[in-house]
């Protein structure tokens, strides 16, 4: 509820209070969304060796109250902010926001997304605390815990897109940031007051992330050796320390066979290495080669759900730009704010989450076997798929939308003052089927992140999603410099996406672009996936891939 709104109406603010033009204000949103969820990886290791997920959650929380009260002074203070200016006036000469009050607003907005980071890295994980993977029943409830947690997400989300959109557009932005500063507040009284029956996680003091490295640095220093004939022969320490050191034994498995080096015991002249007194970075045990191998094998994975982020990115920006110039009548005397029609999918994910825990997947589950009902990766796959109509879609709305402008001889009409005859619900349809799209996609990643991670991973396993979301943002703000640049000599703009009229720009191109990127990128994702080796090997999903 506290962020969500920024996430879909920061350009309207960047372009029309800051003064910005519509693509850097376009990209000053991606880059502030990557960085909320490409932090998270740090943010994670921070929770699993310092702080612990429950502190990083409360700081975490903390530092976006304070981040979302500085931006409310700025909103409500003009002398904080530029002069007020009619952006779309091509005579005006708008002061662009810089110097202190640019300062002001950078450093408490990237402070929102360190703090955002923290609560994204630290509270999955601590949910999914909650249940004993070693016991049957709870650990069929983690699939559970993902669904709920986002309908209660979506629940937030649909608050934030009606009543915190409506402040910020109707009452005024400092409004708006002083509502999301109360949600922000409360939210974390909530998180507060169920400290007494919590699991708490037990902080390890090493670094996950680190050992991992060491694997990937000790294999390239034993490049040399020869692996033994027998995999009982790699260092690894005794089990009855594993036990007392509360960690999981990883058996060995055969594939990425040259990460094995690191476990190599023997010297180039065959003398055995001691272990205590040999560096991690050059011996490392079975367990954590094998740590090493799970990351390495779901990088494909990972970097095949990128562009579903960068897919969402465009509904975030240009869809609820292209909302301005539309008419947003609800009723004669209710006008709806474009970037509320995001409420549309989050009202289906309301409604669907529920109805695909409690029905499709126990419906599923008797077809397949799986207690999944599918398994993560089908469940990301159909997203994907999605994703790709939702593009298709969205070229074509754009197409109708300009098509419109052109026959009432509005293409240069001032947006939101003269509205389009076109209703602003024609872009509800791209927004609907991304909505089915993260249903399937969102529930998917974070379930498979977290069940094929080991425990010393657990953490930074499901930031693996967030830093997915964050490495679309940051392409979403690359291939938009890349097409204007590429597209700057063939169009009167000097580019497709060049300018604040949206109207005279070529989004319905930029939108088949991304279409086509979307299909290609599906049949890489079908080769990964079939590539893939699950860790815990069970043969009836490994078939069903």
């Amino acid at each position: 509820m506290a962020n969500f709104a920024l996430a879909v109406n920061l350009t309207t603010y960047f372009n029309t209070v800051m003064h910005l033009e519509l693509a850097d204000a376009a990209n000053q949103l991606t880059n502030y969304m990557g960085t909320c969820y490409i932090l998270s990886i740090p943010m994670a290791v921070l929770a699993d060796t310092c702080l612990g997920r429950v502190k990083t959650v409360i700081i975490s929380g903390c530092l976006e109250f304070l981040a979302l009260i500085l931006l409310m002074i700025q909103a409500h203070y003009p002398k904080l902010k530029p002069p007020l200016c009619n952006i779309f006036d091509k005579q005006s000469h708008c002061e662009t926001v810089g110097g202190g009050n640019a300062a002001l607003l950078y450093v408490p907005l990237y402070a929102l997304a360190i703090g955002n980071a923290g609560i994204k890295a630290a509270l999955p994980p601590h949910g999914a605390d909650q249940f004993d993977e070693k016991d049957p029943k709870e650990a069929m409830q983690i699939s559970s815990f993902f669904n709920q947690l986002l309908l209660g997400s979506s629940l937030g989300i649909a608050a934030s897109l009606t009543l915190v959109v409506w402040i910020q557009d109707d009452k005024g932005w400092d409004w708006g940031f002083g509502v999301s500063s109360a949600a922000i507040l409360f939210g974390m009284v909530m998180f507060v007051a169920g400290l007494p029956r919590y699991r708490m996680h037990i902080i390890s003091g090493s670094n996950a992330i680190v050992q991992v490295l060491q694997v990937y640095v000790a294999a390239t220093r034993n490049r040399n050796l020869v692996l033994p004939e027998d995999p009982a022969d790699l260092y690894e320490i005794e089990r009855d320390k594993e036990a007392v050191m509360e960690e999981d034994f990883l058996p060995h498995r055969n594939i990425f066979r040259f990460l094995d080096k690191a476990a190599i015991q023997q010297t180039p002249c065959r003398q055995v290495e001691i272990p205590e007194a040999s560096s991690p970075w050059k011996l490392c045990t079975v367990t954590q080669v094998e740590n090493a191998k799970v990351i390495l094998s779901m990088i494909p994975i990972f970097c095949c759900t990128v562009n579903m982020s960068l897919c969402f990115a465009q509904l975030q920006t240009f869809s609820i730009q292209q909302g301005l110039t539309m008419d947003t009548k609800l009723t004669p005397s209710f006008n709806i704010p474009p970037p509320s029609l995001t409420i549309i999918p989050v009202f289906f994910l309301i409604l669907m989450a529920p109805i695909y825990d409690k029905i499709l997947v126990p419906f599923a589950r008797k077809l397949t076997g799986i207690p999944t009902g599918i398994t993560p990766l089908q469940r990301v796959g159909v997203g994907l798929v999605l994703s790709i109509i939702s593009m298709a879609v969205a070229a074509l709305v754009e197409v109708k939308r300009k098509g419109v402008a052109r026959d009432h001889n509005m293409l240069d009409a001032t947006p939101v003052l003269q509205p389009l005859p076109i209703s602003t619900f024609w872009l509800s349809f791209q927004f609907f089927i991304f909505g089915i799209a993260d249903l399937f996609a969102y529930v998917g990643l974070l379930e498979f992140f977290y069940s094929e991670a080991p425990k010393a991973l657990k953490s930074v396993s499901t930031c693996f999603l967030w830093s997915s979301m964050g490495m679309g943002y940051f392409l979403s703000t690359i291939i938009v410099k890349t097409v204007n640049s590429a597209t700057k000599g063939i169009t009167r703009n000097g580019g497709w996406l060049i300018g604040n009229n949206i109207n005279r720009n070529h989004l319905n191109l930029f939108y088949w672009l991304l279409s086509i990127l979307s299909f290609i990128n599906f049949f890489i994702y079908i080769f990964a996936t079939q590539k893939y080796s699950y860790r815990n090997h069970n043969p009836a999903i490994d078939d069903s891939r």
